[in-house]
């Protein structure tokens, strides 16, 4: 895979809800694509799904809500938000959303993060803060995992 498209899938999976960075990353260094410029393309877009969120939540949501397969949808995704992120926000407050957009787990990026805050009454400007600084470190953990292990099976395939 190369030119346009390599760029538009890592997009793509930057944004993702499933994937973010965790699968951006990976898939960029394997197309590649210099892990300084995965790191920043990724993480790059991955910051960007605070502000979309936040505009999806006060705009089409509320259209989106008269319809009853998304309204079922959407509180279970809130029950969850809110169950994994209640303890961090009262006990941290917004840093706690930092930290927990910044565990690269599955269902603990920027969009359950954001989600979780606009649910808990975060402010937008400390959710967008947060969300940005838990992406950072995010994708510096998930670049390291990659790159290291990139390094332990070079050394393997080398000694066998």
């Amino acid at each position: 895979m190369s030119g346009i498209s390599l760029y538009l899938w890592i997009a793509f999976l930057s944004f993702l809800p499933i994937s973010e960075l965790r699968g951006a990353i990976p898939f960029a260094i394997a197309n590649q694509v210099p892990w300084y410029a995965a790191y920043a393309m990724a993480v790059f877009l991955n910051a960007l799904v605070a502000p979309a969120c936040w505009v999806f939540l006060s705009t089409l949501h509320k259209l989106f809500l008269k319809m009853g397969w998304y309204r079922r949808f959407f509180e279970r995704f809130i029950e969850r938000a809110r169950n994994k992120l209640a303890g961090k926000v009262e006990r941290w407050g917004w840093p706690g959303v930092a930290v927990f957009v910044a565990i690269p787990l599955p269902l603990t990026g920027a969009w359950t993060g954001t989600l979780g805050a606009w649910v808990l009454g975060l402010s937008r400007r400390k959710t967008m803060l947060a969300v940005v600084l838990g992406v950072l470190v995010s994708g510096a953990i998930v670049t390291a995992v990659v790159m290291l292990g990139i390094q332990a099976l070079e050394m393997f395939v080398k000694k066998v």
